[in-house]
């Protein structure tokens, strides 16, 4: 599995602007107040899901969303969903609990995962993951975040959560 040097070697190699701001652990949205105060750009949240038909499924969405879990199945076509566990998160894209991200999908070298684009962020000018690890983060700009999903060939499924619609599909 990639490394968070590894990532951040890959966004120089593929031109990807980007700025990393070293923090105290975090695990969940709302921990830490103030901490993104001095980061600008859309934080996030992200959910490595499983599928009753064994499917992943990565979620990354802003930080203030609603994810209704018991009807995100009939939107993007899953069958239903709970959380992934640690070891097949850590197995899939190389993270462990408090550490999801986007930018993990670097390590999904099978494309087993399934990528869920918030609309809110798919339309940010800069938005903010951890870099593998949950004691950073690294913002990229709105245009070089989908560089990074195109140069690992992932096309998102952009959902709209306010809406509880797909936008565009992959």
């Amino acid at each position: 599995m990639l490394t968070r040097a590894d990532l951040i070697a890959f966004f120089d190699a593929h031109g990807i602007d980007h700025a990393t701001i070293e923090h105290q652990a975090v695990f969940r949205v709302g921990e830490a107040p103030g901490l993104k105060d001095d980061i600008d750009g859309a934080h996030t949240k992200n959910l490595f899901l499983k599928d009753a038909k064994g499917r992943l499924w990565l979620i990354s969405a802003h930080e203030h969303a609603t994810i209704d879990l018991k009807r995100l199945h009939t939107v993007i076509g899953s069958a239903r969903l709970s959380f992934g566990n640690a070891e097949l998160m850590e197995q899939t894209l190389g993270v462990t609990p408090g550490s999801v991200t986007a930018f993990a999908l670097i390590n999904d070298t099978r494309r087993a995962v399934t990528y869920v684009l918030d609309k809110t962020l798919a339309d940010a000018d800069r938005v903010n993951f951890h870099p593998l690890e949950n004691t950073a983060t690294t913002g990229v700009s709105g245009s070089d975040f989908r560089r990074f999903l195109a140069a690992l060939d992932i096309a998102p499924l952009v959902v709209d959560f306010a809406a509880m619609t797909v936008v565009e599909s992959a």
